[in-house]
């Protein structure tokens, strides 16, 4: 019975010290790539703010073709939304709404993540001039973990983990565009 006690104390002291570490552990994060595509500034923006172009480079949507995909408003304008539904639990469910947009420059968007997790993000990808044929596009995801999950952050790197997917969306955009 002494060492169902000493058990029983060493486990609850264990987890308050990890409520105690997530207190103090940040719960924003932030992730953002970029590449040069060899295409004028406007061709890529024009293709970039059509939601329904992601099939052709996003990793996450390339992840699962068959999901079932829902559409609401006009694509490339403030208010499209663009909802996704997969049994691929990397792909899950959700949905993304176009929030603003500066033609030729940025989009902004809402992300809203049902399952397997909930959760909200912001993404933005920008279009800049590097030359006459030649354009820097920026991807970043804006997001956090809610107390005490952030405490996951200490072990889960989101900058490698989301990065890579944000570099290799990237490349298929480049790949795309310069064909």
């Amino acid at each position: 019975m002494k060492i169902l006690k000493i058990i029983i104390i060493v486990v609850i002291a264990l987890v308050a010290l990890v409520l105690l570490v997530a207190l103090f552990v940040k719960k924003e994060y932030a992730v953002e790539r970029e590449i040069v595509v060899s295409k004028p500034k406007k061709d890529v923006f024009d293709y970039i703010k059509l939601l329904k172009n992601q099939d052709n480079y996003s990793v996450w949507v390339m992840m699962d073709p068959n999901s079932k995909r829902e559409t609401t408003g006009e694509d490339g304008t403030v208010g499209f939304t663009s909802k996704w539904d997969s049994q691929n639990e990397n792909v899950g469910k959700g949905e993304q709404t176009i929030k603003n947009l500066i033609d030729g420059e940025r989009i902004d968007l809402d992300l809203r993540f049902i399952k397997p997790f909930e959760g909200v993000a912001t993404a933005y990808m920008t279009t800049e001039a590097v030359g006459e044929d030649q354009t820097k596009v920026k991807w970043g995801f804006n997001s956090s973990m809610p107390y005490p999950m952030n405490i996951m952050k200490l072990v889960i790197n989101m900058e490698e983990m989301l990065g890579k997917d944000l570099q290799k969306g990237l490349e298929n955009l480049k790949s795309e565009l310069e064909k």
